[in-house]
């Protein structure tokens, strides 16, 4: 696939490394430009662009940046991506990174959030998992203990790309349910960064609750640090 990843940070890299290991063409780009991304790719063969350039004429769309920036995004970056696969794989982090975003906060789903801002729909993947364990611990399908991923999202077609993405990236790929469901592998909840098996990652869904835990919630001194959360 014609990929393009906007976001270069853990998750983001972590991505172009394992994609471009499997293949697939990947575009790179992050707010800083391309320039600052040299260096990984000529590693990985990835080419870096500008954040326009990365979801222009791509089948799959992959955003990887804090919740925070993107409204920042270009305007209308996704008006002519109408045939592309979106993927989210952002996590809000009020207390740490993003401060509070009022419509999460009162309960919208983060990547139904993602969405709106980007004026696309969107698949959520890969935001239950450390970045190095999305690097290092794939397997061959059928071994025992893989560990599964969740996909969420509304579009059959397209969860279906990630589903089989998933898949090729050494995981079992869970399907989810609809966008509005994704709130079952948002941060703090049963299955957040466990590694579970596929009968680990459906046992854990399902017993999610919707409310947020306080560690996960917005406070009046939103946001702080990974080290010192608000």
């Amino acid at each position: 696939m014609n990929i393009g990843i906007i976001g270069a940070g853990n998750i983001g890299g972590t991505l172009t490394r394992r994609l471009r290991a499997l293949g697939h063409i990947v575009a790179v780009a992050n707010s800083r430009g391309p320039e600052s991304l040299s260096a990984l790719a000529a590693e990985t063969g990835a080419t870096a662009v500008t954040v326009a350039e990365a979801a222009r004429d791509k089948d799959l769309i992959i955003v990887t940046i804090p919740e925070k920036d993107v409204p920042k995004l270009p305007s209308g970056l996704f008006a002519d991506a109408a045939r592309s696969v979106v993927v989210d794989t952002g996590n809000y982090y009020p207390r740490q990174r993003d401060g509070r975003i009022e419509a999460i906060e009162s309960g919208v789903p983060e990547s139904r959030w993602v969405e709106q801002q980007l004026g696309h729909s969107v698949i959520k993947a890969f935001n239950t998992i450390y970045a190095l364990h999305l690097l290092e611990n794939g397997k061959p399908a059928g071994t025992p203990g893989r560990i599964a991923l969740p996909v969420a999202g509304d579009d059959a077609a397209a969860k279906k790309v990630v589903l089989e993405l998933v898949d090729q990236l050494g995981f079992d790929a869970i399907d989810a349910g609809g966008l509005d469901e994704s709130w079952r592998q948002q941060p703090g909840s049963p299955v957040y960064t466990k590694d579970y098996d596929a009968a680990g990652v459906r046992h854990a869904l399902s017993e999610a609750k919707r409310e947020r835990t306080p560690a996960w919630s917005g406070s009046e001194h939103s946001a702080g640090t990974f080290e010192v959360p608000a």
